[in-house]
């Protein structure tokens, strides 16, 4: 098949995504797929051939790509793009789209996730790969998702949704607000938005960050607890991963960096605990309209007491990533993983 696999993007989460993308791509390509890389901010702007032959580029347009251990310079990849164009798509992206038998989402965060991508290759007729626009949207948002967790059972600590525009908001909230908590973004990923305050000085300072994202963030207790991971892939939960950071949580270091975190698959977990986290993961997932796959994240509490913190609806897919980790305990290889997504997905579009 002849397969884009769109990563990149503009989002908090863009290096993230690059190396998700690089890793997919060379997996398809392995199982003999005609897959190609493709930035969805950036574009073709470095490819110099006849667009009709771009699935014929012996290396798949693949370069190199790391995750730094911060968040990328957004502003910077603006201005680095040579067409200064309002739009998300960059130059042919969406003709080469277009071109393909399906696109593999590659991309993480605000910039794919919330549903808009998905969105315009529904009006264009663009098959792609995971769940549609809305539910998609629906999961992004962390506030959408609690309220779809009342409604399914699956629990979850006690939150608050919070809008402010301003900081003179923030001393009135400080007071309001029980400590210790968790204050999100509601659009964020791979924990870019998100802190832990345990002073009211500390949470002040976090509803202060939080304006640098947006006006509306989300409040919840903070409960402690072992960080596990469940991923659902096609109708099945898979074995639940432990995360175990070495600095306080699990943070954007410790996620991407080599020695920032270990991860133990499967969990040292009872039977009941796998179950009961694995069907709450199903359970949301379907609640949540997704389809394909997804990862779900929890907290196990000292009691042993699962609390649902979020769903993904594109996790990483580097090999060293959480799902595919899963995938591997369960015997199912890298390549393969990423070749059942795309079949899983096609089945979906063509309903």
């Amino acid at each position: 098949m002849k397969i884009v696999v769109l990563a990149g993007g503009l989002s908090t989460e863009r290096q993230v995504s690059l190396v998700t993308g690089s890793s997919v791509c060379r997996a398809l390509r392995s199982r003999g797929h005609q897959a190609i890389l493709v930035d969805m901010f950036l574009g073709l702007e470095g490819y110099e051939g006849a667009l009709a032959d771009i699935f014929d580029a012996p290396d798949g347009l693949l370069g190199s790509a790391a995750i730094e251990g911060t968040a990328p310079d957004l502003d910077a990849v603006r201005r680095g793009r040579a067409d200064q164009s309002p739009s998300l798509f960059g130059k042919d992206v969406l003709a080469v789209c277009a071109m393909a038998d399906i696109v593999f989402l590659g991309l993480h965060g605000a910039c794919g996730e919330d549903g808009r991508v998905q969105a315009a290759f529904d009006l264009l007729g663009i098959p792609y790969t995971g769940a549609g626009y809305l539910s998609s949207g629906m999961a992004m948002d962390k506030a959408v998702t609690k309220r779809v967790m009342a409604d399914a059972g699956v629990p979850t600590a006690p939150w608050r949704d919070i809008t402010h525009y301003e900081e003179s908001d923030i001393p009135a909230l400080v007071e309001e607000i029980e400590l210790p908590c968790a204050v999100k973004i509601v659009n964020g990923g791979s924990s870019v938005g998100v802190s832990l305050p345990e002073t009211r000085e500390e949470l002040a300072a976090a509803l202060r960050d939080t304006l640098r994202y947006g006006s509306h963030v989300l409040v919840e207790k903070k409960i402690r607890g072992r960080e596990l991971s469940v991923g659902v892939l096609g109708d099945r939960y898979l074995p639940a991963v432990e995360i175990i950071p070495k600095s306080a949580y699990f943070d954007y270091y410790a996620k991407y960096q080599t020695g920032g975190s270990e991860e133990i698959c499967p969990a040292r977990i009872t039977p009941e605990q796998q179950r009961e986290m694995g069907e709450y993961a199903l359970r949301l997932h379907r609640a949540l309209g997704l389809s394909v796959y997804s990862r779900t994240d929890f907290l196990l509490d000292g009691e042993g007491h699962p609390w649902c913190l979020e769903t993904n609806t594109l996790p990483g897919m580097t090999p060293a990533s959480l799902l595919p980790k899963e995938a591997a305990a369960v015997g199912i290889p890298y390549e393969e993983l990423c070749e059942e997504i795309v079949h899983l997905s096609l089945a979906v579009r063509r309903t």
